[in-house]
């Protein structure tokens, strides 16, 4: 009877550590994003604003798929949404959530984890930053950029189409230019050839 009740014990304790171990490499499939209604253009243009309040609200996983794909996503076969210099494609999404940072596979319409905790904090250094509920982080990688400065310019388009897609559907952002480089660099474990451009806090109106 003690050994049944030892052997229990032990399959309870493998089965949380394959859990805890699986949340590491989590996965999220977003769900298609909806490609059609919002607002019309001129009144999303008019609504444009930043905001720097947040409610606690976590976005659900539609308005987070429609926003990637708004901001970063494949309309066409192999066509993003927002333009980039000779079709390089150099800029990469990070997202950071309440449970961790995700990279965006556009292509699959998914989120990677890439570390795991809530770093909301760190990607900024306003206090509202960490209030947020989702911060974009805006990335270049120049191995694959025409040039820097092509970079930084395809990072604002994607930029304006965050701030477009929030107009339409009512949430706050606002794209942020203070943070700590470095930090961000070594947090998400880029390459020497990778900069963090911009980052944007997005979430629901307080």
């Amino acid at each position: 009877m003690i050994k049944i009740t030892i052997m229990k014990k032990l399959i309870i304790i493998g089965l949380v550590t394959i859990v805890s171990l699986s949340s590491f490499a989590q996965e999220i499939n977003l769900p298609p994003a909806n490609r059609t209604g919002g607002k019309p253009l001129m009144d999303a243009l008019n609504e444009r604003q930043s905001a720097r309040e947040f409610s606690d609200k976590e976005l659900s996983m539609q308005t987070l798929s429609d926003l990637l794909w708004a901001a970063w996503g494949f309309n066409r076969e192999d066509r993003r949404t927002a333009p980039s210099s000779a079709n390089r494609q150099e800029i990469d999404l990070y997202v950071t959530l309440n449970n961790g940072i995700y990279f965006y596979d556009a292509k699959n319409q998914k989120l990677i984890m890439k570390v795991p905790g809530n770093h909301q904090a760190k990607t900024g250094t306003q206090p509202f930053v960490g209030s947020a509920p989702l911060n974009i982080l805006i990335v270049a990688n120049l191995d694959r950029a025409s040039s820097r400065d092509a970079a930084l310019m395809d990072s604002g388009f994607i930029s304006q189409n965050i701030y477009l897609y929030c107009a339409s559907e009512g949430l706050n952002n606002v794209v942020r230019g203070l943070f700590n480089k470095s930090e961000l660099h070594s947090l998400l474990g880029l390459s020497e050839n990778q900069e963090v451009i911009l980052t944007h806090s997005v979430g629901y109106k307080p």
